[in-house]
C-alpha cells in the first residue's frame, strides 16, 4: 500500500508527489504520457523556466520527485473504488492500494473541425494570450469566433498588437460588443471561416471562401472537456460549469479524494496548477497525520 497515489503527471501532480514525497509519504504518480500542452513550443508565465519546452519543465520536474523516492508509472487508471483502508486502484490491470487519491488528470481542448488549424495547433494557432501573445507582439493577430468568450480574447491582444481582427465566424455581437471592440481599434470580419492557409509549417492566413486575411497568429476559444473519469466514477458531480468542484485545497466531496489542476479549474496555468498541488498535498498530509493519531490513540 502507498500513502497516495496520484493520476497525473503534470505540473500539478508532480507538484504534488514533490510535497507529499519530502513529507516522507509513500506515493506513486500514474501518468499517461499524453500532456496537454505536448503541441506548445515553450511554456511561459512560470517564474525560473519562461521559455522552456514543456516536455523539458516535465523531465526536470520528474528527475526531482524520483530523487525523494517517488515511483512514477506510465500508464491509465482505469478504475479507483472506495476500499476498507482507503482506495483500490486499477493500473492498466494492476491492483494499487492508496490511502489517499490526487486526481491531477486535466483536460483536453476539442478543437473547431477546420482545415489546417490542427496543423498549426500549438505554434501559430494559442489559446491563451497570456501564455503566447507576447511571443507575436505587433504582429497582424486573428480571433476566431466560437462564443462569448472571443470578444474578450480579442480585447485581450489588443495590448499586444494594435492590429487585431475578430473574425465573427456567425457568432452574435451585441452593441456593446462592437463599441468595446470598437474602442479598443480591433475590427470585426464578417462571413463564414472556411478554412487556414498553411505554408511550410506556418500559418499564412485566414480563408473565407476565395478570400484570404494574412494573419502571423490566430487565437481560439476551444471547447474544454475535462479529464474527469476517475472523479465522476468515484462519485463526484460535475457543477454547472461542467467541472467538479473542490474546496480551496483541492478537497472534492468524496472523502479521501483531491483534485487539481485543470481538471478541475479550466483557467489554471501551469504556474497556478502546481501551486494548487502543493496545497493539496500540504492538506493530505495534515490528513493522514490526524488519522494515524487518531488511530495510535484509540489502540492505547
Amino acid at each position: 500500500m502507498v500513502d497516495v497515489v496520484v493520476i497525473g503527471g503534470g505540473a500539478a501532480g508532480l507538484n504534488a508527489a514533490l510535497v507529499l514525497a519530502r513529507a516522507r509519504r509513500r506515493v506513486l504518480v500514474v501518468d499517461s504520457g499524453e500532456p496537454r500542452n505536448a503541441p506548445a513550443e515553450h511554456l511561459h508565465g512560470f517564474l525560473s523556466r519562461d521559455g522552456e519546452s514543456p516536455a523539458e519543465l516535465l523531465a526536470i520536474g520528474r528527475r526531482e520527485v524520483l530523487g525523494y523516492g517517488v515511483e512514477i508509472r506510465t500508464g491509465t487508471v482505469a478504475s479507483a473504488e472506495p476500499a476498507p483502508d482507503g482506495f483500490a486502484v486499477l493500473v492498466d490491470g494492476d491492483p494499487v492500494s492508496a490511502r489517499r487519491l490526487v486526481v491531477a488528470t486535466g483536460l483536453r481542448d476539442v478543437l473547431p473541425e477546420l482545415p489546417g488549424l490542427r496543423e498549426v495547433w500549438g505554434s501559430d494557432v494559442h489559446l491563451c494570450p497570456y501564455c503566447h501573445g507576447y511571443e507575436v507582439r505587433d504582429q497582424p493577430l486573428g480571433v476566431l469566433g466560437s462564443g462569448p468568450k472571443s470578444v474578450h480574447q480579442a480585447l485581450l491582444l489588443s495590448q499586444w498588437s494594435p492590429d487585431v481582427l475578430l473574425f465573427a465566424d456567425g457568432i452574435e455581437l451585441t452593441d456593446t460588443d462592437r463599441a468595446k471592440l470598437a474602442a479598443r481599434d480591433v475590427k470585426i470580419v464578417d462571413g463564414a471561416v472556411t478554412g487556414l492557409v498553411v505554408e511550410a509549417g506556418r500559418l499564412r492566413g485566414v480563408a473565407l471562401g476565395d478570400h484570404l486575411v494574412d494573419r502571423a497568429a490566430l487565437f481560439v476559444g476551444p471547447a474544454l472537456l475535462p479529464g474527469d473519469d476517475v472523479l465522476t466514477g468515484l462519485g463526484c458531480v460535475r457543477g454547472n460549469g461542467g467541472f467538479v468542484p473542490v474546496d480551496p485545497t483541492g478537497r472534492t466531496e468524496v472523502a479521501g479524494v483531491w483534485a487539481v489542476g485543470n481538471v478541475v479549474d479550466p483557467s489554471a496555468s501551469l504556474i497556478n496548477a502546481a501551486s494548487a498541488g502543493s496545497r493539496a498535498a500540504m492538506m493530505i498530509n495534515m490528513d493522514l497525520l490526524e488519522e494515524d493519531a487518531l488511530s495510535a490513540s484509540l489502540a492505547r
